[in-house]
């Protein structure tokens, strides 16, 4: 075992992780941890782009207007107006790290080109062409790695997090992380003065999902552990375009495809969103989803299509060249057919309970990005606030780090990691079926639409799972896989009690047996009993 001591520890290396790690002085000896490579999250998968009012019949307050629109009234207001009044600031820092935004191409000033998502009232999405995240990631761990006051750790995966009352001692702060360094297998000690998690969502919770294999809410289920609240988890945003195709595993084809003109079909060629509202293909995220869900159920179809080969093909190669370039991989031109979509788990509204400054409610532990909840996106994220949102509070978060550097440490000694009493499994079957058995019961039975039936009976699933996921835990070498098993299986939980916890249909939440939406809209709010 090693023991690691740094400043801050940063767990998690997308675009909130690195901002904040950037955004620290340099005499701040800083570690991030990324449990695969660092390109691997979902930041680096982020097509469409960041929301900011840029054009001049724009205003942040019609950016403001459309959050809590979308929001469904469960939008913490404060939280909102602070994003959005930071969004300005936050395209600018990018810029300056050197992110290379497509500009207008007909205009004379060097302005940034703008395109548009569902639930927005303007075109304010500044991209960097279909791979905006992409484009973010490289920039910034480019930039990270020229940091001498910055260590990238490359496939280490925290365990759990190390904290004042876990040790026996008095107080309640956090400490550091117990890490598994999948490489040589130790379980090695990361001391920090501060931590901030910044772990991503948990959309692989559901069988069918737009995220990458490590969105599986690590460190919301680290958080919990640590005595931190949960809060409306029951919101998952299920993202209407993903590829349908055997091989496509999770391929999101970007709303700004919708933005462009694209138009969502069935079966037979017919157009459909029209008739469920009167946006149209631009309508938020949640009615769009639904209306998939409905028709697709009516028709017994597994898919629906998109279609955009109405424009030319010169358009579409230029704003969309990458998933053009993946589309043909699978024998789809989008310049010419429809493309074969379905709905799929995309984004966790809900998460740790943060304030504006990105702290939990343990002591020296933040939480940044799409593990925590600040109350921006309420019942229903509106599209492309999730990567300012990043931005906006991983420069909170640094700046209220800063302010603090100056302050004495807690250095308590830390107990070895005890593998005394367990041995190597010869059952990984076991974490095979759980998890695939997991995910099947998300999605059959706390997906799109909902019941209370259908909530009891994934609850008394998900416990039986926890229980087998417990028993090897404490029997057998832990290993990445039976991490995130573990970790997948508490957050479903906690979807769950969530889900069952509001009793009306809002945004993301739709229930058969309440589909009325409630006069007062009030957060679910979770606590860990001690």
């Amino acid at each position: 075992m090693q023991q690691h001591q740094y400043d801050v520890l940063v767990i998690g290396s997308g675009a909130a992780g690195l901002t904040a790690a950037l955004n620290l002085p340099s005499q701040t000896q800083i570690a991030v941890l990324s449990k695969s490579d660092l390109l691997a999250g979902s930041t680096y998968c982020a097509q469409g782009g960041i929301a900011v009012a840029l054009n001049s019949n724009d205003s942040i307050d019609n950016h403001l207007n459309d959050t809590l629109k979308a929001g469904a009234g469960l939008c913490h207001e404060q939280t909102a107006h602070f994003t959005v009044n930071h969004s300005h600031e936050s395209i600018q820092w990018l810029i300056q790290q050197g992110v290379p935004f497509s500009k207008n191409k007909d205009e004379a000033q060097d302005s940034l080109h703008l395109t548009w998502e569902g639930g927005h009232s303007h075109r304010r999405i500044a991209h960097v062409a279909d791979i905006t995240g992409r484009a973010i990631a490289t920039t910034l761990i480019n930039n990270a790695t020229q940091k001498n006051n910055i260590d990238l750790f490359e496939n280490l995966i925290a365990i759990d997090l190390i904290t004042m009352r876990k040790l026996g001692i008095k107080g309640n702060r956090c400490l550091g992380a117990y890490v598994l360094n999948q490489e040589n297998h130790s379980i090695d000690v990361f001391k920090a003065r501060f931590v901030i998690l910044a772990t991503g969502g948990a959309s692989k919770v559901y069988l069918y999902t737009s995220n990458q294999d490590g969105a599986s809410g690590d460190g919301i289920a680290m958080a919990w552990r640590a005595g931190c609240r949960i809060s409306n988890m029951e919101f998952n945003q299920f993202h209407p375009t993903c590829l349908y195709h055997p091989q496509a595993k999770s391929f999101l084809i970007s709303e700004a495809v919708r933005g462009e003109g694209g138009r969502l079909l069935l079966p037979d060629g017919n157009r459909f969103m029209p008739r469920f509202d009167d946006r149209g293909e631009l309508a938020p995220r949640d009615i769009v989803a639904r209306a998939m869900d409905h028709e697709m159920k009516r028709l017994g179809s597994d898919y629906l299509y998109l279609d955009i080969s109405h424009r030319s093909s010169t358009f579409i190669l230029d704003h969309f060249p990458n998933i053009h370039e993946r589309c043909q991989q699978f024998g789809i031109d989008m310049t010419q057919e429809p493309i074969p979509v379905v709905p799929a788990a995309h984004y966790t509204c809900g998460g740790i309970i943060v304030n504006q400054a990105g702290q939990t409610d343990l002591h020296g532990l933040y939480a940044i990005g799409e593990c925590s909840s600040t109350g921006l996106h309420g019942a229903n994220r509106l599209a492309s606030n999730s990567l300012l949102e990043c931005i906006v509070f991983a420069l909170s978060a640094a700046q209220n780090i800063t302010q603090q550097l100056h302050k004495p440490a807690d250095n308590p000694e830390i107990h070895r990691w005890d593998a005394s009493q367990v041995t190597n499994s010869n059952e990984d079957i076991m974490i095979s079926h759980n998890w695939e058995e997991l995910r099947r019961v998300m999605w059959d039975y706390v997906g799109i639409v909902r019941t209370t039936k259908r909530l009891h009976r994934a609850l008394h699933r998900i416990m039986l799972v926890q229980q087998e996921i417990h028993d090897f835990y404490s029997h057998y070498k832990i290993s990445s896989d039976l991490i995130e098993l573990r970790n997948l299986a508490l957050v479903a939980e906690l979807i769950i009690r969530s889900a069952m916890q509001r009793h009306e249909s809002r945004g993301l939440h739709f229930t058969l047996d309440h589909p009325e939406t409630l006069p007062v809209a009030t957060d679910t709010i979770l606590t860990p009993i001690e």
